[in-house]
């Protein structure tokens, strides 16, 4: 009779679905960081309409479930998160506080960045009426924009984006997401 080892055992009794589901779950949590779909798809040897398919389950599964993680997209990227329901008690453990509030003149700028993106400095101050060299360098720091390249006239100023550090900071899974300016404009009027 054949010697059968532990290992053989239990790929026996789990499905290649539940094989491949706990490899993406154990390669998001070791990176800690995102992971493109195409890199994850190269990994685990399937098709990226195949491996975005299993992302799917694994995102409902911490949906069901009640999970202290959940799986995050933005821009074809994936990731595990803490559940934001659970953002208070993080705070404690790691004595910070994720959500420090940005300025008022901060908010401004990245509300126009957000929406006009790719966008100069200049630019936004027309848009403002005020300086915003302090809002564009704090939005930098904080990594909620970078700088996308230089605009191709005299000068060559700086464009400014948003980045996927903007989208989850805003729970966006693309910039897409961001309301309609014309429903604000309906309500100011």
């Amino acid at each position: 009779m054949e010697e059968v080892s532990i290992n053989q055992i239990e790929f026996c009794q789990i499905s290649d679905r539940d094989r491949l589901l706990s490899i993406i779950e154990g390669l998001l949590f070791t990176s800690g960081d995102r992971l493109k779909l195409k890199d994850i798809a190269e990994i685990i040897e399937a098709t990226e309409v195949k491996t975005k398919n299993l992302l799917l389950q694994l995102r409902d599964e911490y949906l069901k479930e009640e999970r202290g993680i959940e799986l995050i997209t933005s821009n074809n990227e994936y990731y595990l998160a803490a559940k934001r329901k659970n953002n208070s008690y993080i705070q404690k453990l790691l004595k910070i506080n994720y959500r420090q509030s940005l300025s008022q003149a901060s908010i401004e700028t990245l509300s126009i960045i957000a929406y006009k993106q790719p966008i100069t400095r200049v630019e936004i101050e027309e848009i403002r009426g005020v300086k915003s060299d302090s809002a564009v360098n704090t939005l930098l720091q904080k990594g909620l924009i970078i700088e996308k390249g230089r605009m191709d006239v005299i000068g060559r100023p700086i464009l400014y984006a948003t980045t996927s550090d903007f989208l989850t900071y805003f729970g966006l899974n693309s910039i897409k997401d961001l309301p309609n300016i014309s429903e604000f404009e309906e309500e100011t009027e």
